[in-house]
């Protein structure tokens, strides 16, 4: 990031900087048991100067983080614990994740799922395509007639370099953390917190794509991709015998989950009421890639239990390939995150 960035970013902040220093002064009029108690008032400092109000709410941080490995800040959605709890939780996005905002925030309520919880919500923006992984070559990134080149190393960003910044400002444990995502971020979840099991303590998977290198489905991502953005997936591991590709394979990856508690779920694809308002384009893709998504997901449970680890598994009777049962995922697994990682 140039000189002329940062100073830009920076000023861009001085409102924000300057309302979190009157709210501080404010608690400090009111008591400092209010000032201890709220570990949400004020902004921490980010690779720009301080972090930013969300218009999400419910005390939402937007913080840029820098990533050495991508050369360039990292938007962070983050709700601080609410008592200063130690326990943190990541949710990841879905194949299409936005550069600017997360779905966690645009078509589930995540922070007010977590309002009143002692656990840090930790919500990253962007990595369309990416699986949260660190790709061999740049992602070449198509729109309309442009295109661009960006570093993916997600892997390195979420396991290396966000969870310092994440205990030095909001004291978040590098070992005290849980993980969740939907489609290609369950995915990712599985993958990330078996390949570093000293950092995720519960690992969650919602319709979720968990044998990837099944027959059929590297043709599937490859399409999946290109239809996502115009990614190549050779950029991601190389070749399709690549050692790489089964390494991130959830399926061929279970060994780092022993001992942790692990949920998965998945839908039949089939319809229900709410769906029917969906465009009928999206109801009939939502079907095919949640029922794929069930497939994978019963495979790995098989392999899962075979070899003796701690799963619970839900499967929703209908429920298309969309945000109305990971919102409803999101809600009926928020006390078992907080029972698991005592962050009530």
């Amino acid at each position: 990031m140039s000189i002329t960035q940062r100073l830009s970013n920076a000023g861009r902040k001085i409102t924000s900087v300057a309302l979190a220093a009157v709210t501080a002064v404010s608690l400090a009029v009111v008591g400092s048991g209010v000032a201890h108690a709220e570990n949400r008032d004020w902004l921490r400092p980010d690779a720009t100067g301080a972090c930013d109000w969300d218009p999400a709410m419910y005390w939402v941080q937007r913080c840029d983080v820098w990533s050495p490995s991508m050369d360039r800040a990292i938007p962070v959605l983050i709700q601080p614990a609410q008592r200063g709890g130690d326990a943190g939780f990541y949710l990841l996005d879905g194949m299409r994740a936005d550069d600017n905002r997360t779905g966690w925030t645009m078509y589930a309520n995540a922070p007010q799922a977590y309002e009143n919880s002692n656990i840090t919500l930790i919500m990253p923006v962007g990595g369309a395509g990416s699986f949260y992984s660190d790709w061999d070559n740049p992602a070449l990134i198509s729109s309309g007639s442009s295109a661009h080149q960006v570093t993916y190393k997600w892997e390195t960003f979420l396991s290396s370099e966000l969870p310092g910044y994440l205990q030095q400002h909001f004291g978040v444990n590098p070992t005290r953390n849980s993980i969740a995502g939907l489609s290609m971020g369950g995915t990712a979840a599985l993958n990330l917190a078996a390949r570093h099991p000293g950092q995720f303590q519960q690992a969650m998977s919602w319709s979720g794509y968990l044998h990837t290198t099944q027959p059929g489905m590297q043709t599937l991502l490859r399409l999946a991709l290109i239809d996502s953005g115009g990614f190549n997936l050779n950029a991601m591991y190389g070749s399709t015998i690549s050692p790489r590709r089964f390494e991130n394979d959830p399926y061929l990856n279970m060994e780092g989950l022993r001992g942790k508690d692990v949920y998965i779920s998945a839908s039949t694809g089939n319809w229900t009421e709410a769906d029917m308002t969906l465009p009928l384009n999206d109801r009939v893709m939502g079907w095919g890639l949640e029922a794929l998504s069930s497939l994978s997901t019963h495979a790995w449970e098989r392999k899962a239990r075979g070899i003796g680890l701690n799963v619970t598994a839900d499967y929703m009777p209908a429920g298309v390939h969309n945000w109305g049962i990971w919102n409803e995922q999101m809600w009926k697994t928020r006390d078992r995150v907080l029972g698991h990682m005592n962050a009530w």
